[in-house]
């Protein structure tokens, strides 16, 4: 059987995969924090028929080998950090991360999960929460009668409640980073997981130890670049073309032999 057709059998199944990715990325264009996905692809193992360096004669040695590559696959996929657009917004609830960190919130479950999403919410007991519910870590509940909520770009909460003309310091939102933020495990509704890949979560105040700064009034968009994609789009299309193209030129050889004999 001509190994051409799983050749290109294999790099069909990869372009597939990766317009998967691209698709994923431009569905997600307008959704508040949201990273890029990229597909990381590597050759699959040779066959040597000749390895280079084979000694011809006593003297001499080849100076390449004869090496067939079996295809593609995929490496992986990853998740790039780079910060997207800030938009701002003039809501008093919406806060943008402008640097490295993430939020934490705890989930149902009593884990914690991270973002990047800073469109945060009050829940019906005055605590500070993300746009799923989720209360943020270190919890931060708002006093009755809070008429205004100021949150600085060190993570400091303060409320102006009614009957009183100074502001009161109720919390901190701390941010924390990680060794390795690609390895985090995405689940969705804007949250990753820790991971071994990821390392620990390394908590700290915002602005000190290489994290981010809050702004408040304003919401991290998607980093996605749409102009970028679709030129990903096309090399996908293109490079799955070539491969369809393979496969049919293997199958014409193929038939040419069978009628032949």
């Amino acid at each position: 059987m001509n190994p051409a057709l799983w050749i290109s059998k294999t790099g069909l199944a990869a372009q597939d995969a990766k317009m998967s990715a691209i698709s994923n990325n431009l569905a997600n264009v307008n959704t508040t924090g949201f990273k890029r996905d990229r597909v990381v692809f590597e050759d699959l193992f040779y066959q040597n028929v000749r390895a280079p360096g084979t000694q011809l004669d006593q003297n001499n040695m080849t100076p390449t080998g004869i090496q067939f590559g079996s295809g593609v696959k995929i490496l992986g996929t990853q998740k790039e950090f780079t910060t997207g657009n800030i938009q701002v917004t003039s809501q008093e609830l919406d806060v943008a991360i402008t640097g490295q960190g993430f939020l934490q919130v705890e989930t149902p479950d009593g884990d914690i999960a991270y973002t990047r999403a800073g469109n945060l919410k009050i829940n019906n007991d005055g605590t500070l929460t993300n746009a799923q519910g989720l209360p943020l870590v270190p919890q931060i509940e708002l006093p009755d009668q809070t008429k205004s909520l100021t949150i600085g770009k060190d993570g400091t909460v303060s409320a102006t409640v009614a009957g009183e003309t100074d502001p009161v310091e109720v919390g901190q939102i701390t941010l924390v980073n990680f060794v390795n933020p690609a390895g985090l495990e995405a689940t969705g509704g804007n949250l990753y997981r820790e991971t071994a890949a990821s390392g620990e979560a390394v908590e700290g105040v915002p602005g000190e130890d290489a994290l981010g700064q809050l702004e408040q009034g304003s919401l991290e968009g998607s980093n996605v670049q749409v102009v970028e994609e679709m030129v990903e789009m096309i090399t996908v299309q293109r490079a799955y073309e070539m491969n369809a193209k393979m496969i049919s030129a293997a199958d014409d050889m193929l038939k040419f032999i069978s009628q032949q004999l």
